[in-house]
């Protein structure tokens, strides 16, 4: 059979059961047909084969993110970043705000995200008052950078039906003065059922999804684990644009919603929509709820309070009897499981709400995952591998965010996302980088997961640093596992799917601080070339 394309003289990274390192191979469709040395790949060189020479650089599996947003983050490239350097300080903020709202339609939304008040000179939020400033005839929402909490003015509140009267949701804060007014900031529920109002337009969601493509294309993302989008309408889009191929993306989709997780699952379970449902290009994955907030916030549910104040142990969407409910009746009916936990209080309940579904239910390969698993204390980590559960940290995480989580945790930041720990107990871990929360490039999370260190370049939980080759099995192989699609993809293996990727140098010989900055060459999404540095590849 003649090839499709041949990469030829290269570091082809396997990712295959024994770690090998190869030198070609050969693509025909959208298949991988041989994976060897240059003279093996060469009988399947034929006269319409495109021939790469990879010059010593490597070639990888595509990477799987194992954990991100994409519609959201697609969404929010059409707003004010606040991570934009320019923004310095609550005026600089302010400013674009005004002139955004001076563009806008009156009645039109004016938004922004990725607000991070210790990043800002004021070390604060804005005020309601500043927000009413600037406008009144267009509704604003500011999104903090964790995604879990946000600012809005007025007009917003109003839309949203949030007066002094309004109680607090179950798991949420709508945050008041002294004074019991309100000053705009919503936390948790608060702030996830508000974006359910606040929605996007069809045209807004369809232009978002091809914007966060192109990006994480060009990362050398070929396969997504979607793990929660703003809403149901949001979902179906999302499902349809993959259908038509307008999303190349490979999507395993969670069931999960931003603005009511519980609901969307429970819905799902009535219309009997399982866990691996659907095609190569677009399956439904595990049912998924909340258990806490946000590592950043701080308001995850820890066991002991936070550093920076002992009397604070965080937010607990639901107890453990209520979370049973929802996802014990889900793994009952053979559907994949999971939760975003945290804090160790929150994990701790998970685990026992999968211990006692396993225990009634008994079930082999189950594959139930646990999201961003963040304070994973070695307790923990026991009953884990002994659930033979899949945790999925975020190895991005501490190299934006390290600071803070040093400030509020202490010496638990030890445990934060212990990739180390989970490999040296068999534990199979997966990558995610939780996009847009933190950066979705790769290599950021490689570069983190192998060196640990926070992007000032302070150390950052030092015990738990990983190989180069055990951070790439994280975006590929074991973000496969986590989806039941090694058997498709995740290595450079004969009979897989052609997702592949050539980047601009070796990553295995670069010196450790240099894996930051490496690029991606060229991208392959089922034996189709959908990016390309320069034209000089193909």
């Amino acid at each position: 059979m003649d090839a499709t394309f041949v990469f030829v003289n290269g570091e082809v990274i396997t990712v295959d059961e024994k770690n090998s390192i190869k030198q070609a191979v050969a693509v025909a469709g959208n298949k991988i047909i041989a994976v060897g040395s240059n003279v093996e790949i060469e009988e399947y060189i034929g006269p319409k084969t495109k021939v790469l020479d990879l010059e010593g650089k490597s070639l990888t599996p595509g990477f799987i993110d194992a954990h991100l947003h994409f519609v959201m983050y697609g969404v929010f490239q059409l707003q004010i970043s606040c991570k934009d350097p320019k923004i310095q300080t609550i005026q600089d903020l302010l400013e674009e705000l005004r002139v955004k709202a001076n563009e806008t339609t009156k009645g039109d939304w004016v938004r922004a995200w990725g607000f991070n008040e210790k990043n800002i000179k004021e070390q604060r939020y804005p005020t309601l008052d500043e927000l009413d400033s600037i406008s009144t005839d267009h509704p604003i929402s500011i999104t903090r950078t964790c995604g879990h909490i946000g600012v809005i003015n007025s007009l917003a509140l109003h839309l949203a039906k949030i007066d002094e009267h309004t109680p607090n949701p179950q798991g949420g804060i709508i945050e008041r003065d002294s004074h019991g007014r309100l000053n705009g900031r919503l936390i948790e529920t608060a702030f996830m059922q508000f974006n359910d109002i606040a929605g996007y337009t069809q045209g807004e969601l369809e232009q978002a999804m091809q914007i966060a493509q192109q990006h994480f294309i060009e990362q050398g993302i070929t396969s997504i684990h979607e793990a929660g989008t703003f809403n149901q309408e949001s979902f179906r889009l999302m499902q349809l644009a993959s259908h038509r191929r307008a999303i190349k993306l490979r999507i395993y989709a969670m069931i999960s919603t931003l603005s009511d997780c519980t609901q969307f699952t429970k819905n799902m379970l009535k219309a009997g929509v399982v866990t691996g449902t659907g095609n190569d290009f677009f399956k439904i994955g595990p049912a998924k709820m909340f258990t806490d907030g946000s590592s950043t916030g701080p308001t995850i549910a820890t066991r002991e309070g936070y550093l920076s104040n002992p009397d604070d142990y965080g937010i607990l969407y639901y107890s453990e009897d209520e979370l049973y409910e929802v996802l014990g009746e889900a793994h009952k009916r053979g559907y994949q499981i999971t939760v975003h936990a945290q804090g160790d209080k929150a994990i701790e309940m998970y685990l026992n709400v999968v211990e006692r579904a396993l225990k009634r239910y008994p079930r082999k390969n189950h594959r139930h995952r646990i999201e961003h698993a963040g304070i994973s204390t070695p307790d923990l980590q026991k009953r884990i591998k002994d659930l033979q559960m899949i945790p999925v940290p975020n190895p991005p995480f501490p190299y934006e965010f390290g600071e803070s989580y040093i400030q509020n945790y202490g010496e638990r930041t030890k445990y934060m996302y212990p990739a180390r720990d989970f490999i040296d107990q068999g534990i199979i871990c997966a990558a995610g980088s939780d996009a847009p929360i933190t950066t979705y490039n790769p290599f950021i999370g490689i570069h983190t997961a192998v060196n640990r260190e926070i992007n000032s370049g302070n150390p950052f939980g030092q015990l738990q640093r990983i190989s180069i080759y055990e951070a790439i099995r994280l975006y590929t192989y074991n973000a496969a596992y986590a989806s039941f699609d090694e058997q498709l993809k995740g290595s450079v293996e004969i009979g897989k799917l052609a997702d592949l990727l050539v980047l601009d140098r070796s990553i295995l010989t670069i010196e450790n601080r240099f894996l930051k900055d490496i690029k991606v060459n060229l991208t392959m999404i089922d034996g189709e070339v959908v990016y390309q540095r320069s034209n000089s590849f193909v």
